[in-house]
């Protein structure tokens, strides 16, 4: 099964827990060998994490792979994949470690595996630098969805930072192949919704005070839409520790995505928090694409893995998403290119088309 090794230059373009994600995914799916070096060699604390450990250590399991170097703060491993299985897995960051990134990293990789996959993903579900469990389930869900594929997310327990606790079960059946994806078309914003919450200890107030904000804060820009933000008081048996945050999401008429969103940190009054979940979805508006900054980077292995051409336009291509396409790249050999939208609507705007000839990747086992 093994070919020649690939040389991955860890501390390239996003230089992070990325490069591990997208290539050791990769890796796995196409069995190749893999050698990342210079992990993180830019970090404040270079090299693996717990939750860069514990993403490497699923994808292994995964596949029966072996893996070598893999300990915390180490900045080179060599993984060597053999057959994606399917089964139950578990993952456990043992810190607020994103759950969020480990399912990033697995899901491709199940996709092809020879039997239905369960996930048991154990970390932080609302942490900062990564995505929010609600923004996996109600923007990621069902947008992904589109290249051909259902998955369940059961959220089982919340966790926040600095404890984590929180855990996630997966489930997914393997695919023959992806279908290609076209998100060209944004149409216009119908509906904005979403959760505020508070978890532990916080009083409900400051869930509120986090609704308003924000509402009055999206009303500035967007007048004539009712915006429908619920505040939540986390049940005590299904949140571990104290936490709080918001997601607002606008949905337009064809069916595209966007969100906000924000976690409370000690001393950062509610108001604040607020704001900026809701200035963060109003930026991801303004640029006419059909898929917001986050998930933008999440559909490139997906796009790169797909039988065909799938086309998304987007407003300024983030440096995480240049990562995903040099790596899928370099490792799958599938061509993307990058230009600048030529409609008129776009015209003043930064808005791109990335579109991606797929490699058609095929699941030997079905």
């Amino acid at each position: 099964m093994a070919g020649p090794r690939v040389e991955v230059d860890g501390g390239i373009l996003e230089g992070g827990g990325q490069i591990l994600r997208v290539s050791t995914a990769l890796s796995c799916l196409l069995g190749l060998p893999l050698r990342v070096q210079k992990i993180r060699a830019g970090r404040s604390t270079p090299g693996l994490r717990p939750q860069h450990l514990s993403g490497l250590e699923m994808i292994r399991d995964l596949c029966d792979g072996r893996l070598e170097g893999a300990e915390i703060g180490s900045t080179e491993i060599t993984f060597i994949p053999e057959k994606i299985k399917g089964g139950v897995h578990t993952a456990d960051t043992k810190t607020a470690g994103s759950v969020c990134l480990l399912m990033q990293a697995s899901m491709p990789c199940v996709l092809f595996a020879a039997a239905p996959s369960e996930l048991c993903l154990k970390g932080g579900t609302n942490a900062e630098m990564a995505p929010q469990i609600d923004y996996t389930v109600l923007v990621f869900k069902p947008i992904i969805e589109k290249f051909g594929f259902k998955f369940n997310c059961d959220i089982k327990m919340r966790g926040y930072y600095p404890k984590g606790g929180g855990e996630v079960i997966v489930q997914m059946s393997p695919v023959k192949q992806l279908n290609p994806i076209n998100l060209t078309d944004r149409g216009s914003v119908t509906k904005i919704y979403g959760r505020a919450f508070v978890a532990g200890v916080l009083p409900f107030k400051v869930a509120k005070d986090m609704v308003a904000a924000a509402v009055r804060c999206i009303r500035k820009e967007i007048r004539d839409l009712y915006v429908s933000i619920q505040p939540v008081q986390e049940p005590k048996d299904q949140a571990f520790g104290n936490g709080n945050g918001i997601i607002i999401i606008a949905e337009t008429s064809t069916g595209c995505l966007f969100a906000g969103s924000s976690l409370g940190k000690r001393g950062v009054n509610a108001d604040k928090v607020g704001i900026e979940a809701a200035e963060m979805l109003l930026a991801n508006l303004r640029h006419g694409g059909t898929v917001d900054e986050y998930l933008q980077d999440q559909l490139i292995v997906f796009m790169a893995l797909a039988n065909g051409v799938s086309r998304i336009k987007t407003g300024p291509v983030t440096l995480h998403t240049q990562t995903a396409i040099h790596f899928a790249e370099q490792l799958a050999k599938a061509k993307f290119t990058v230009k600048k939208s030529e409609d008129e609507e776009d015209a003043s705007k930064d808005t791109y088309i990335i579109e991606c000839q797929g490699i058609g990747m095929t699941n030997p086992n079905i």
